[in-house]
């Protein structure tokens, strides 16, 4: 069994933006590290070895990722490091689920100037990140909210290398590999990513549960940061209690 508490290791969004205190607060009671994404990766094998290095000081560590860094925390676990004891993935995937238009569109913002960038290519992007349930959230939001996330978080070389990095992503085929205790975090309604991608997790994950988050959208780390954590820390809990590194990695 394992007797110390494992590191919670946060790994960010699209955005590349690291948790901030209001997100990191309900989690108080455990050690944490957080990140910011690196700048102009196309690759995600590339966020995968980026987040490696963030890890390889620590024997026990739990990869909490969030949508884009959901993707990197899988891409990582399937190497199966040997100091991964857990996985909270949220509003992730395991195969590009999005339109070839969208991706298309997406790597097309490179040649797309500031100007453009931020009022047309971000304003796009947020509107598809937004849910009906934000304007009543616990922290509310609207979509500029989402699109100021961007302008302030993420240059447009790295918004298109992050896109190109997603779109021949593939590792359903793999997902058996990884053993570790796994906890999907759902939300009730999202427009970005949507329910194919989760129910694939579910279905190839082996030891994986999912929560849905009643009356949220993707952005629910940014909306409802203290139900978010509330679910991270009673799975935590649970999996403090029956897991240690033999069962894990069984």
């Amino acid at each position: 069994m394992i007797t110390d508490t494992p590191t919670l290791v946060t790994v960010p969004c699209f955005s590349g933006a690291p948790w901030e205190e209001r997100q990191l607060a309900p989690l108080r009671d455990f050690p944490v590290r957080t990140m910011r994404l690196p700048e102009g990766l196309a690759h995600i094998e590339g966020y995968a070895d980026f987040l490696a290095t963030q890890v390889e000081d620590l024997s026990d560590y739990v990869l909490v990722g969030d949508s884009f860094g959901a993707v990197i925390s899988l891409a990582l676990a399937l190497r199966q490091p040997s100091g991964l004891r857990g996985l909270v993935l949220s509003g992730g995937f395991a195969a590009n689920p999005l339109p070839r238009w969208k991706a298309l569109a997406g790597g097309a913002s490179r040649y797309a100037g500031p100007v453009l960038y931020r009022h047309v290519t971000l304003r796009i992007h947020a509107r598809e990140l937004a849910s009906r349930f934000d304007r009543t959230a616990e922290v509310p939001h609207r979509q500029d909210d989402y699109r100021q996330l961007f302008v302030e978080n993420t240059p447009s070389d790295s918004y298109s290398a992050r896109v190109t990095s997603v779109i021949s992503f593939d590792v359903r085929d793999q997902l058996a590999k990884i053993q570790v205790p796994t906890l999907l975090i759902t939300p009730a309604d999202d427009q970005l990513v949507g329910e194919h991608a989760a129910r694939e997790l579910r279905e190839g994950l082996v030891n994986a549960r999912e929560v849905v988050l009643p009356e949220t959208g993707h952005m629910f780390r940014f909306t409802h940061p203290g139900l978010y954590g509330t679910t991270i820390v009673e799975f935590l809990q649970d999996f403090r209690i029956s897991a240690d590194p033999e069962a894990a990695h069984a």
